[in-house]
């Protein structure tokens, strides 16, 4: 069993494109954990074409020299707000270390990223993630429920075509 880690132990650094196998093999372990592995399509290889994109950004957390996780996701214009924002993807925090504090590093190291543009950063969280929701209030997060529509490829061509 790794040792335990604390937060004072952490040190969080951005991802190179040379990071795109282990991106992508802590993005798979997080979508086994939620039971959503078989909607991860992204390869090895579009993680080393995202990660040489600068709105793309992946800060990883390590123990030592052990990765303990990750928090992902893309700086984009919003059109309500007439400027960027940082669209949060993934928090990832490796079984082992949780409850460690790496999570709370990981978001404030985002912060920090994020701090100088004074970017908003939104993120969506399942309903049922009670901890997630916990977590996030005490970061001072304001939590509000939306439900998240995804329109595939095959549904409104499908559509398209009925019309």
């Amino acid at each position: 069993m790794p040792p335990q880690t604390t937060a004072t132990d952490v040190r969080i650094r951005r991802a190179e494109v040379d990071d795109a196998p282990l991106v992508h093999t802590m993005l798979v372990e997080l979508a086994t954990h939620e039971n959503t592995a078989d909607a991860v399509h992204a390869t090895v290889d579009d993680w080393r074409r995202m990660l040489a994109e600068p709105s793309v950004v992946v800060l990883l957390a390590f123990a030592d020299d052990r990765p303990v996780g990750y928090v992902s996701g893309i700086r984009q214009l919003n059109l309500w707000v007439g400027r960027d924002i940082f669209a949060l993807d993934d928090l990832y925090v490796r079984s082992d270390a949780r409850d460690h504090g790496v999570g709370g590093q990981l978001m404030a190291a985002l912060a920090e990223h994020a701090e100088h543009d004074r970017l908003v950063i939104t993120w969506g969280v399942r309903e049922d993630n009670a901890a997630g929701h916990r977590f996030y209030r005490r970061l001072g997060a304001s939590l509000r429920t939306k439900v998240v529509a995804a329109w595939q490829p095959s549904a409104y061509v499908d559509y398209l075509d009925r019309r």
